[in-house]
């Protein structure tokens, strides 16, 4: 698959079966997350792999719970959209409520992580929130789901247990200075999965030598 392709049909797949993913398949995946950028090639990120039954469900029962509370305000936050913004939302949010309730199904959870210790974060001292040490983390998660696109996997990325780190981390094993920062279940889609996406403009987004409105 060309990789225009792939970037531009690369979609939140959340709803996933059950069947295995081959040894080669998964060795692949995870060989393209390796070749992100880093600051300094400092490679400050892990992957964990969870694939134990009992620790998927554990996952599942961290994330059910925050997805159920985040629902009731993007509903409210739709309600009044238009048909083309609001009908695609609700396929959205039944998707979700079916991995939230699915995920211990999935083949594995790949879940990422970082250490700030060896990153050099250049925002952090400013007085708005810091975003720049993610600049050495998700290129790594965009490269696992670029590739799963290529293997015909759904994915979807998903943060919502870094509620729960307290729990995760010591689950995972994860030594004190390392935290959680995605975790993207993976698995062949249920129907067709990936397709043509919906996105803004490039003259919405880009603009020349000066910000315009």
């Amino acid at each position: 698959m060309e990789i225009y392709d792939a970037m531009s049909t690369l979609r939140a797949v959340r709803r996933l079966r059950p069947d295995p993913i081959a040894g080669d398949v998964l060795e692949r995946i995870l060989t393209a997350a390796t070749w992100a950028p880093t600051g300094g090639n400092m490679q400050p990120w892990r992957i964990v792999v969870v694939t134990d039954a009992e620790k998927k469900q554990r996952l599942e029962d961290l994330y059910r719970p925050h997805w159920e509370s985040y629902l009731p305000g993007y509903e409210k936050k739709i309600a009044g959209a238009p048909d083309s913004v609001r009908k695609p939302a609700k396929r959205a949010m039944e998707a979700g409520t079916y991995l939230a309730t699915h995920m211990h199904e999935v083949p594995l959870i790949a879940v990422f992580c970082y250490n700030p210790g060896i990153m050099t974060i250049t925002d952090s001292d400013l007085d708005r929130p810091s975003v720049v040490g993610g600049g050495s983390v998700y290129p790594a998660v965009q490269n696992f789901l670029l590739a799963c696109r290529n293997e015909g996997l759904g994915c979807v990325l998903t943060t919502l247990l870094c509620y729960e780190e307290a729990e995760v981390k010591p689950m995972l094993g994860l030594p004190g200075d390392w935290y959680i920062c995605a975790h993207v279940p993976v698995g062949y889609p249920v129907k067709g999965g990936h397709g043509p996406i919906s996105r803004n403009s490039l003259e919405k987004m880009v603009s020349y030598n000066k910000w315009a409105e």
